[in-house]
């Protein structure tokens, strides 16, 4: 539970309540707004008014600070100040950097990737440890790969929110707050059922979907233990941490090769678009189109008829100023 004790405290628990009944989780905002929070009291902040002053201390690169970090430091500050203007209390909005270029580049799978991947996984020798969360990685591994959910977003269904009768998944520990339901394939269906008819003991609709044998839910760290483990097996090597292949580049395999698939069945990039942006859970459809940039080299003529489209959708801006 955080909490806030300067002066700004009833504003900004005001702010996030705000936000939060919008929709969004707003985590990463309000721990952002704790360190905000102790950096005013630190610095004797006596006046609701954020100051240019203080905005200038706030936006000093720290040690060790990554410059995305530090960008969306200053980008909360930034809407927080704004949040005060509305209310009646002027205060200093400051500038964003100039913006990162992040060198996140995706691993992308191959097709013969994607198969020895899986067969590696099916071959998983399991044991007798109740323990173990291995019996549940060849359906939760499909999963990610079928879906292009989040790991995280896979890991909090629970029974009641995968529906195999009627082939769909209940999203609701998503990334921006809001629940979706998205349509799963035949193929994942039917391995969805194997698994669920492997797991011990009586599953209860408010118990967790993917579970270790002995019905506890499986962690992240463990599922990226056995990603690990898999890719090893079928001869993929791994470029160290943070190099990938990541878990979430899932995502974006799905992503390019759903757009793809919609697009070659002569589905219009102006409907194709919207619909993969809403399935994965994005906010805006600029979102979606990074993950597809981030993919040009696999459909160059694909990305062309992107790019023709949010050239219109998001229009270059002219000019603006930066620190």
């Amino acid at each position: 539970m955080i909490t806030y004790s300067g002066i700004y405290a009833p504003f900004i628990k005001q702010y996030i309540s705000f936000k939060r009944n919008l929709g969004y989780k707003f985590v990463d905002a309000s721990y952002t707004y704790l360190l905000f929070d102790r950096f005013t009291i630190k610095n004797n902040q006596t006046k609701i008014e954020i100051t240019k002053d203080l905005c200038k201390k706030w936006a000093e690169k720290r040690p060790n600070e990554s410059d995305s970090t530090r960008y969306r430091r200053i980008l909360y500050l930034a809407q927080f100040s704004v949040f005060l203007n509305k209310i009646g209390y002027p205060s200093y909005i400051p500038r964003l950097p100039k913006s990162y270029k992040s060198t996140f580049v995706p691993y992308i799978f191959s097709q013969n990737e994607i198969k020895a991947f899986f067969l590696a996984c099916d071959r998983l020798k399991s044991n007798e440890n109740f323990n173990t969360s291995i019996h549940a990685m060849p359906a939760l591994f499909r999963t990610l790969y079928g879906t292009g959910i989040r790991i995280g977003e896979a890991l909090a269904l629970k029974n009641s929110d995968v529906n195999l009768s009627e082939k769909y998944l209940i999203i609701k520990e998503s990334k921006s707050g809001k629940q979706r339901i998205i349509p799963i394939s035949e193929s994942l269906t039917e391995v969805c059922l194997l698994y669920s008819k492997s797991r011990h003991g009586v599953q209860k609709p408010d118990g967790f979907f993917f579970v270790k044998r002995n019905g506890q839910k499986c962690t992240s760290k463990a599922v990226y233990e056995w990603f690990r483990k898999v890719l090893w097996a079928a001869g993929i090597s791994h470029g160290g941490r943070g190099q990938g292949p990541r878990l979430h580049d899932f995502r974006f395999v799905f992503s390019i090769n759903s757009l793809a698939a919609m697009s070659e069945a002569g589905l219009d990039l102006y409907y194709s678009l919207p619909i993969l942006s809403t399935y994965l859970g994005h906010q805006s459809l600029e979102a979606t189109e990074k993950y597809v940039r981030l993919t040009s080299d696999m459909y160059p003529e694909l990305i062309s008829k992107v790019n023709n489209i949010c050239s219109y959708v998001f229009p270059e801006v002219i000019s603006y100023e930066t620190d």
